[in-house]
């Protein structure tokens, strides 16, 4: 009688088991990518730390108001500063250079970041000492923010002042460094979008820091306009 051999034998039981295996892992793979993707669209992670608002925008009240854009009174260079609530539109950010034109919300949500630019509510209200940090979506909003250059001009308008900021710096960084986006002791602006990716999202942010270099505190009440 032929001897069977013990190795071939357990070829023969083992080859089949790993081919199964690894067809499950690949069927497997293929269905939680997409999900994967959906995931990161779902939840760009423009402030990944700084989203300390919770609900992640469930039950948000957002409230837009009217922005005062062209205001004609007197202005000093120190005034009052009114801190918005959660949800709330409170600025507009402008800047010739990119002929941009974008509201900016309080807080850092889901939702919110569909209707603008967003402003980390752990930052700097316009108009105090501080960092002011800013994202929007890249397909959208901030989907120019990589043309601004260095002495760029960008205002910042409220329904109390309006404060000018002059670009200084270009900025890229991962989303794990979050050396731009910290509070800072000098009064600076930072905006930041993801890096522009075919495959999807990006761990990679870029952005500008801008100085301030002009803030107009309203002095005579005025309609928004």
């Amino acid at each position: 009688m032929k001897k069977i051999n013990k190795k071939s034998l357990v070829l023969h039981i083992v080859t089949p088991l790993l081919l199964g295996a690894v067809c499950v892992g690949v069927t497997a793979l293929a269905a939680v990518k997409p999900v994967d993707k959906l995931k990161v669209y779902a939840n760009i992670a423009f402030m990944d730390s700084l989203k300390t608002d919770p609900g992640s925008g469930s039950g948000l009240v957002i409230v837009d108001n009217d922005i005062i854009s062209n205001y004609s009174g007197a202005t000093s260079e120190n005034g009052d500063v009114i801190r918005p609530a959660l949800g709330e539109l409170y600025a507009l950010i402008s800047s010739d250079a990119l002929e941009l034109d974008v509201p900016v919300y309080w807080g850092s949500t889901t939702e919110l970041l569909e209707r603008g630019a967003c402003q980390a509510s752990g930052s700097a209200v316009l108009g105090t000492e501080g960092n002011t940090v800013i994202s929007a979506h890249v397909d959208t909003f901030f989907a120019e923010l990589d043309k601004l250059k260095a002495g760029d001009k960008i205002t910042l308008s409220t329904n109390y002042g309006q404060f000018t900021y002059t670009v200084s710096e270009l900025i890229s960084f991962n989303s794990g460094n979050k050396k731009y986006i910290v509070p800072t002791e000098d009064t600076r602006l930072t905006l930041y979008t993801c890096k522009r990716d075919i495959l999807g999202g990006s761990d990679q942010r870029i952005g500008v820091v801008c100085e301030l270099t002009e803030k107009r505190f309203y002095t005579e009440k005025e309609d928004a306009e």
